[in-house]
């Protein structure tokens, strides 16, 4: 698939897939997106101290990178499905630690090169396990059972296999009770099925170009 390196309005990077039409973040800013959504309003709600993330879809790291850097005191287990990575020539070109040190940078290159399907400790308090699967597919269960879940699939009209019942049902069942799903849709249907599969729902303020997220706790 050719994916194309595209600049946001908050200066750092996303991809655009043509044979979709589907870029992999918002225009309006790739980082600020990742922060309002899966930061704020994921990892900064978690009271625990010790976490098992599930994130569907590692795609540009820019998610694993961010949760890496604000995981103050919290020890991270970060578990994340992808079907297509990225190559070298891809995440290399990406500037989202542009602004860090050589070390943040570092590590960021470190999240894409550890090896998947096994766990690999990029810092102290932060595992990174990558799985290259098809969420319709995997089989959860091998996983501990999750805190946090970050959805961050393509747009339902774009992958519509990733947001069904049977979906939302087998990441349920795999969630702690009081854990949080997060995500950047806020289309009626996915709150309804999240519903329907244990979640309290949350509509909330989405990131800049967007009115509403979802955020959802596990019953």
């Amino acid at each position: 698939m050719k994916r194309f390196l595209k600049l946001t309005e908050d200066g750092s990077h996303t991809l655009y897939l043509p044979e979709m039409d589907e870029h992999f973040h918002s225009i309006h800013g790739a980082i600020q997106e990742s922060m309002h959504v899966f930061i704020a309003n994921g990892l900064n709600r978690c009271t625990k101290t010790e976490i098992n993330i599930l994130e569907i879809g590692f795609g540009t790291g820019l998610n694993a990178l961010l949760s890496l850097l604000n995981r103050q005191e919290k020890t991270i287990h970060y578990y994340s499905l992808e079907k297509y990575p990225l190559t070298e020539a891809e995440y290399s070109q990406l500037n989202y630690a542009q602004n860090y040190d050589t070390e943040t940078q570092s590590l960021f290159l470190n999240l894409h090169h550890s090896e998947w399907g096994k766990p690999v400790q990029i810092a102290p308090g932060f595992e990174l396990t990558k799985l290259q699967a098809d969420l319709c597919s995997v089989d959860l269960a091998q996983f501990p059972l999750f805190d946090l879940v970050y959805f961050d699939a393509f747009a339902p009209d774009k992958q519509p296999e990733l947001w069904t019942d049977a979906i939302f049902s087998k990441i349920s069942a795999q969630c702690q009770p009081g854990a949080i799903l997060t995500t950047y849709c806020a289309k009626g249907v996915i709150r309804r099925t999240l519903q329907q599969n244990g979640f309290l729902m949350h509509r909330l303020p989405g990131p800049p170009g967007k009115r509403q997220m979802l955020m959802g706790e596990k019953a």
